[in-house]
């Protein structure tokens, strides 16, 4: 399975492929939303983990009209914000959510590999298209 994991500067991508790469993933870091069209195109990715923060800013939207990267399934990734912190607008389209300090790795490459068998029947970036539970925390959620 190859991963191509999306940071906004290359320590943060570097890290979150070393996160996975120790499960034995191909995971490919990139800085950017550009960065990872240009190099999806030749790479072809199996599945899109992509910063949080970064998605926030520059929703998949963005995404959309690009010819790879419209079919993959993308997952939010955070070093600080847990996955009951993160806003339902910021992250609508995609399919999952992984908290990084609490993550379980080998459970999660299991629900990458899962995702990346997947052939969506519609665009992934549109709601609906792949759907995972969300991940258990520590801390129950809040009500906003």
């Amino acid at each position: 399975m190859k991963l191509l994991c999306v940071g906004r500067h290359q320590f943060l991508a570097d890290h979150i492929a070393s996160l996975f790469r120790e499960t034995g993933v191909d995971a490919r870091p990139v800085v950017g939303l550009a960065g990872a069209a240009e190099v999806a195109t030749s790479e072809i990715p199996d599945v899109v983990l992509c910063e949080y923060d970064l998605l926030a800013t520059n929703p998949l939207g963005s995404w959309e009209d690009d010819a790879v990267l419209s079919q993959l399934p993308v997952v939010a990734v955070s070093l600080t914000r847990r996955p009951h912190e993160a806003c339902a607008f910021d992250i609508n389209g995609i399919a999952g959510f992984l908290y990084l300090p609490t993550l379980d790795r080998e459970a999660a490459a299991r629900t990458l590999a899962a995702l990346a068998r997947r052939t969506p029947d519609v665009n992934p970036v549109s709601p609906g298209a792949y759907t995972l539970p969300p991940v258990p925390t520590d801390r129950p959620a809040t009500a906003r």
